[in-house]
């Protein structure tokens, strides 16, 4: 269990890097959970809730900050 809180630690500060730039689009995301099959899944708010290219915020701007950050992410997912 010790490693998958320090694991969520590290989305978490992954997140806080990414979210400046949401917010400055008017939107935010928050953590819903990190599975234990390496999983994480987010919640796009505000803004970015609904936008057409939330997809691809999500995939090519949040997913790979993630993964830079967590290697032993697998993939991000919309909750």
């Amino acid at each position: 269990m010790t490693e998958v809180k320090s694991v969520k630690d590290r989305v978490i500060k992954a997140l806080e890097r990414v979210r400046p730039y949401l917010q400055s689009d008017g939107g935010d995301i928050d953590l819903i959970e990190v599975t234990d099959d390496m999983t994480v899944k987010v919640k796009l708010t505000g803004a970015c809730h609904g936008c057409p290219y939330s997809l691809q915020t999500l995939k090519a701007g949040v997913e790979q900050a993630i993964i830079n950050e967590v290697p032993e992410i697998k993939r991000v997912i919309s909750a």
